[in-house]
């Protein structure tokens, strides 16, 4: 099984590979025990949302990891990605500013 550091790697570079915007990786294992990471990005539309969710889940899998769940890919205007040591959100930009996991998480953190 691949290790929480490879698969991160994985996970930016599939996001990267879509051109998302924004990528924002959130370490939270000293704040939570469902997961280690959190990456955020930003999508334009829903087209490209659901696509990013698509790659990243593709790119999992051909590493030997599968998505624990995902949720929301029907809409595309926020998917949620469960790869277990990471919890991948993928945004619409309006959606990202309304929720401000960055924030919440930060606030968290402090």
């Amino acid at each position: 099984m691949i290790d929480a550091t490879n698969l991160l790697t994985i996970v930016q570079d599939a996001l990267e590979d879509k051109k998302a915007q924004d990528i924002t990786i959130l370490d939270v294992r000293k704040r939570s025990s469902i997961t280690d990471f959190m990456v955020v990005a930003t999508g334009r539309t829903a087209r490209q949302v659901i696509a990013l969710a698509q790659n990243v889940i593709q790119e999992a899998k051909s590493f030997g990891h599968r998505p624990l769940g995902e949720e929301g890919r029907d809409v595309g205007e926020w998917v949620l990605v469960d790869l277990g040591d990471i919890l991948v959100h993928i945004m619409q930009a309006e959606t990202r500013d309304f929720y401000q996991l960055e924030k919440l998480w930060k606030n968290i953190e402090d």
